[in-house]
């Protein structure tokens, strides 16, 4: 899950770990203050599993169908 960094004007910056289908907090968790604005942060993409390098591509071969 994502990690989005909120500002609150009297506690600051704080970050919250939310899903991404989640919709955006309006008050700071810790005062109950409104939340003033939202900064997504960049998110690693780790790819795991076949299919993600060269060598793990389909092969060039190209079959041929009977007609």
């Amino acid at each position: 899950m994502p990690i989005y960094e909120y500002n609150c004007p009297k506690c600051g910056r704080f970050e919250l770990e939310q899903s991404m289908k989640d919709c955006p907090i309006t008050n700071c968790p810790t005062c109950g203050g409104q939340v003033q604005r939202r900064i997504s942060k960049n998110v690693g993409i780790i790819f795991k599993g076949p299919g993600f390098y060269v060598n793990d591509s389909k092969s060039d071969s190209k079959e041929t169908s009977a007609s």
